[in-house]
């Protein structure tokens, strides 16, 4: 059976790597490098700016605290970039090794269906090749939005991939847009000596999460001096002698904030364009690949997984529906939940969350139970200095079945994987209570989170 992919981030590259696993001939079909915009322009490369923003923190704000005297500690940038670059290579090197070990071919250039079973590929040299197959996927990926607003086109305005390789550390920057994007770019840029401004249309940042793990990170950003203004909407960007100029509005009047940088950070939007998905009848939706659960479009041997079909975006859940399209193709009945999907945040502190918020769950008219532990009573993370933070259950009130498992604070994205766990298999807090946690440890805040759901956490005292 003859696989093409269409693009080689992290749901093609998972797709292409199930399929031979599984018997497939397979193409991947990339115009750029492989591992797409998390290996290149997203998840890694920021999540590296990221660390050593939190380890300049460190060292500024606890070495002397944990018996370490450093003096002027500054920042190396181009050594940073230097070592963003490499970890980025080394990754996608490592995905060109698994295609070569398990016999996937991979075509440089840009693909277009002309058949349901045929696509034309275009190299940059302008040379073509027509790759047949029985099924295709696509997994062409996202692209950041750039809103219409008046100045927006200003040199100056940038989009998350300029901000990760810029030629050194601006002096101002406004953030539009205070998403985990925004927030992560927020955190690195702050940390960096950058005076950071997020100005966000919703009533808070990262409104994707339950509120009471953000508020950690909102507090910690205030005191670090971001400025926030949340219920605030970006009407124009306009220049100054210097800087730009954010111009917004809000229910407290208009104001203007000058920056040397603007980050447009307000989400991303499916790559489906050029691809000959209408001239095919493939069915979108606002741009965006329409599929079933198995991942399978109108066209019943063509499938989409990832950012293009406008589901989740975020790069795990693409591996995953790479994997349920392929083992659909090949009659493997996939058993992926997703349910479970974990929501990260790599600041400082980290967010991650699984499952239903605690509004989430009384909008659909679960009666339930939180319980919460904060991370300032929790050994660990006292030895490590980093207190900030809280855990948090909701659970069902009736049955204890977790609903959902929400975190701020020190490792709390590894930490999730225990909540996403615990849902797909619909275990009570009373399970995770009779479940002995090792000690010294951030995971055991987890345990005592599942005592106090019913009031009866260990270290909280009365």
């Amino acid at each position: 059976m003859k696989i093409a992919i269409l693009g080689g981030g992290p749901g093609g590259y998972v797709a292409a790597i199930r399929a031979a696993q599984l018997g497939a001939e397979v193409t991947v079909i990339e115009k750029e490098r492989l591992g797409g915009t998390c290996l290149n322009k997203g998840c890694i490369p920021t999540k590296v700016l990221l660390h050593t923003a939190e380890q300049l923190e460190t060292i500024k704000k606890d070495s002397r605290e944990i018996g370490i005297d450093v003096s002027d500690a500054t920042i190396n940038w181009k050594q940073l970039q230097k070592r963003k670059e490499k970890v980025v290579r080394k990754l996608v090197a490592g995905v060109e090794n698994l295609f070569k070990n398990n016999n996937v071919t991979k075509i440089s250039g840009e693909g277009s269906f002309i058949s349901k079973n045929q696509i034309l590929v275009k190299a940059a040299d302008g040379s073509t090749v027509t790759v047949d197959f029985d099924y295709a996927i696509i997994a062409t990926g996202s692209k950041p939005v750039i809103i219409p607003l008046p100045g927006v086109d200003l040199p100056g305005v940038i989009t998350s991939d300029e901000a990760l390789s810029l030629q050194e550390i601006p002096k101002s920057m406004v953030i539009i847009g205070g998403g985990v994007i925004g927030a992560e770019f927020a955190e690195v840029y702050g940390t960096l000596g950058c005076k950071v401004t997020i100005v966000e249309m919703l009533p808070d940042i990262v409104a994707n999460m339950d509120g009471d793990i953000v508020k950690p990170l909102r507090d910690k950003f205030i005191k670090s001096g971001i400025e926030i203004y949340t219920d605030t909407r970006v009407v124009s960007i306009s220049k100054s002698a210097e800087n730009l100029i954010v111009n917004t509005s809000s229910k407290n009047g208009d104001k203007s904030f000058e920056a040397e940088k603007v980050l447009l950070s307000i989400g991303r939007k499916p790559v489906t364009g050029n691809m000959g998905l209408e001239e095919l009848g493939i069915n979108t939706v606002k741009g965006a690949v329409s599929v079933n659960k198995f991942m399978q479009t109108n066209i019943e041997n063509i499938y989409a997984v990832g950012d293009c079909n406008g589901g989740v975006m975020l790069a795990h859940v693409a591996s995953a529906e790479g994997i349920v399209a392929v083992e659909s193709i090949m009659n493997k009945h996939p058993d992926i939940d997703f349910k479970t999907i974990p929501y990260c945040v790599y600041t400082h502190p980290e967010l991650a969350g699984v499952g239903l918020t605690e509004e989430q769950a009384r909008n659909k008219g679960y009666d339930i139970k939180t319980g919460v532990f904060p991370m300032y009573i929790n050994g660990k993370a006292m030895i490590e200095a980093q207190t900030e933070g809280i855990v948090k259950y909701v659970a069902d009130g009736t049955t204890g079945e977790i609903l959902g498992l929400h975190m701020s604070g020190l490792r709390a994205t590894d930490l999730i994987v225990e909540g996403a766990l615990a849902i797909r298999l619909e275990a009570t807090v009373e399970e995770i209570i009779s479940t002995i946690h090792a000690h010294p440890t951030v995971g055991e805040s987890l345990l005592e989170a599942a005592h106090a759901v019913y009031g009866n956490a260990i270290h909280i005292p009365k």
